[in-house]
């Protein structure tokens, strides 16, 4: 069995070793880039760590892994076009490096080659379905979070189902393929792919909750951002759901305002949650979803030191502090 880090370290150096045309050099060298500029590999760990469950010659499958980074990278560049982020991984994003019509096109060109990286990997009929079913799922999880942008009555259920194709998916999807990739059975690979899933869902409500509550130092950024742009999360949703009137008049005036204090309604939105102890439910939310995580993975019937490495990744994960 390969360690995280021997897997990671792998990737990584397949990474680099990825074909590219040379020309048109503005075609490709953002590709380049964007792939260089680091990330933790979730993804193509994930499916490495599922296959080596069943089967050790990784390197088998690197083509398939390496499809789905690929894929991973195309939505981040096209989404930092959309949300017109500057930075990514402490870098200027494609757009502002280049521009907004090379991110398009960069990212296009990334998506079709993702699809040719899977073709030279393993051929499974089955894997490619379910890579085909989970790149379309990203992107109608992407499509719902634009959606919710422009509204204020965005329930729980809606909202785990945006962040469960948005996020959780491609985690429980890479675990999925590799177990196909490795001859898994069909209740195993069910198994692993509700347990990236769950904890897919899980990093994201705790992603929700460190930035409200998150340590500075930890968390690499300033707290309470997701409040200033009215980002609809599990913590927003809730309150409203729980906010009697009076707190819902507060919660509207801030979340209308056009012009505002950023400190102040930091403050203000986070006393409500306090008051209401959004913190605490959505901690639980967090503890429920990881448990149902761990229990699908002591289903898959191999054994438990084969697991071992699953389990560091999860507690890994979802290992930071308030």
């Amino acid at each position: 069995m390969y360690t995280i880090a021997e897997l990671t370290e792998r990737i990584n150096s397949e990474v680099d070793k990825i074909q590219y045309n040379t020309e048109p050099q503005n075609l490709y060298a953002p590709i380049r880039y964007i792939l260089s500029i680091g990330g933790k590999r979730i993804r193509p760990l994930l499916m490495l760590l599922g296959y080596n469950l069943y089967k050790d010659d990784v390197q088998a499958i690197m083509n398939n892994a390496l499809a789905l980074e690929t894929y991973h990278n195309f939505t981040l560049l096209h989404d930092d076009l959309m949300d017109k982020s500057d930075m990514r991984r402490g870098n200027p994003t494609v757009h502002k490096k280049w521009n907004d019509n090379t991110a398009i096109l960069s990212g296009d060109t990334m998506l079709i080659m993702a699809y040719q990286l899977f073709n030279q990997g393993i051929s499974n009929e089955a894997a490619l379905t379910a890579f085909i079913d989970a790149t379309l799922g990203v992107c109608e999880g992407q499509q719902y979070d634009i959606d919710f942008e422009s509204r204020n009555d965005v329930t729980e259920d809606e909202y785990m189902e945006m962040i469960r194709l948005k996020t959780s998916l491609l985690l429980g999807y890479a675990l999925k393929i590799g177990a196909l990739l490795g001859g898994a059975d069909e209740e195993d690979v069910q198994n692993l792919y509700t347990f990236g899933e769950k904890m897919g869902l899980a990093f994201q409500l705790q992603d929700d909750l460190l930035d409200v509550y998150g340590n500075p130092e930890e968390f690499k950024k300033k707290l309470g951002g997701d409040i200033v742009v009215n980002k609809k999360t599990f913590m927003l949703i809730n309150a409203y759901q729980k906010a009697n009137p009076e707190q819902k008049a507060e919660l509207d005036k801030w979340i209308l305002a056009e012009t505002f204090d950023s400190d102040k309604k930091i403050a203000a939105i986070t006393h409500i949650y306090n008051i209401l102890g959004i913190d605490k439910l959505a901690q639980q939310k967090i503890e429920q979803l990881f448990d149902i995580a761990l229990q699908s993975l002591d289903k898959v019937k191999v054994a438990d030191e084969k697991k071992a490495e699953l389990r560091l990744f999860a507690n890994t994960l979802l290992g930071r502090r308030y």
